[in-house]
């Protein structure tokens, strides 16, 4: 493997900004990462990622070779043309920001779009920051589609070494084979080199999961807040309000829809219930109840997509 530290560069205010933390504090700093292209249903990594830099002060610590890391044939960045000349050209970033909580409270946040390749070269390197820079605990999130109604609860599913983190949240899965990314290969490595690692894949409902769910993100921002000690109020409070605003939109669309897409959706609650209820009393068997199809919800909210896309 060629030299890992080839792939990134270090800012160097934001390298002595977080050198001079250090210094004054060896507990140690939380990472949190998250990669555009990854599943990532409801879009709820986004959205974390988009309030955290959008509501709080921060600074570049290191930016990764983008131009060595992103195929741009597979996802090509977009060039503005104004008249006869262009006039503007979105480059990719990956970097890594140094941010500060409500209370002052610093934490680093690797973002930007997945690479394509050199996945292993790429987890070295994220290695090699960690440990440059005292991170004590790794983070990464994202939303998961699962067959789950939008009328309870969004469900989360801890994965990583250090799953204590969450106390009262379980895998539902025992093994199960998933096409690769290099968010889940940086936790793999990280936990293999023993540093502390942890994972928050929250269930989104499969029928909604190619819009943005604000419910998601909350959720998973809520647990990671919890684990880290970070205190997030500003993301928070945007992704309440605009969690509101998306459950009563689903209403007004289930209130439009007729009654085999209500059918539907109890469908679903009748499931997570019985669920629900087999676990309390120590059971993980439910009563069988005949779901409906991911391609059924989703032609019913077919619609309700394209108005929240059109609207992105």
């Amino acid at each position: 493997m060629l030299d890992p530290q080839d792939l990134y560069a270090w800012e160097p205010g934001g390298l002595a900004a977080v050198d001079a933390i250090i210094s004054r504090d060896s507990a140690g700093l939380v990472l949190l990462y998250h990669f555009d292209g990854y599943i990532d249903a409801g879009e709820t990594g986004e959205q974390i990622v988009t309030r955290l830099l959008d509501g709080q002060p921060h600074q570049v610590v290191a930016r990764f070779d983008h131009d060595r890391l992103v195929d741009y044939r597979a996802r090509r960045p977009l060039l503005t043309f104004e008249r006869d000349s262009w006039t503007a050209y979105e480059t990719p970033a990956i970097e890594l920001h140094l941010v500060h909580d409500a209370t002052g409270a610093p934490f680093l946040l690797l973002t930007g779009p997945e690479p394509d390749v050199e996945w292993e070269r790429f987890a070295a390197a994220v290695r090699q920051v960690v440990e440059r820079l005292n991170v004590r605990l790794s983070v990464n999130f994202h939303g998961i589609p699962m067959g789950v109604p939008h009328t309870r609860p969004v469900g989360l599913t801890p994965h990583g070494n250090r799953t204590d983190l969450m106390p009262g949240h379980r895998s539902f899965f025992t093994e199960a084979q998933v096409p690769g990314s290099a968010e889940s290969l940086i936790e793999y490595r990280l936990a293999l080199s023993g540093h502390d690692v942890l994972g928050v894949a929250a269930h989104v409902p499969h029928y909604v999961s190619r819009s943005p769910y604000p419910d998601a993100a909350l959720t998973a921002l809520e647990a990671v807040t919890a684990a880290t000690g970070l205190v997030l109020p500003a993301a928070a409070h945007a992704l309440r309000n605009e969690a509101l605003k998306t459950q009563e939109e689903i209403e007004r669309q289930i209130s439009e829809g007729d009654e085999e897409l209500v059918a539907l959706v109890r469908g679903l609650e009748h499931q997570y219930d019985a669920v629900a209820g087999a676990e309390t009393r120590g059971s993980l068997v439910a009563e069988p109840v005949e779901l409906p199809s991911a391609d059924e919800l989703g032609a019913e909210f077919e619609r309700f997509l394209a108005e929240r896309e059109g609207g992105a």
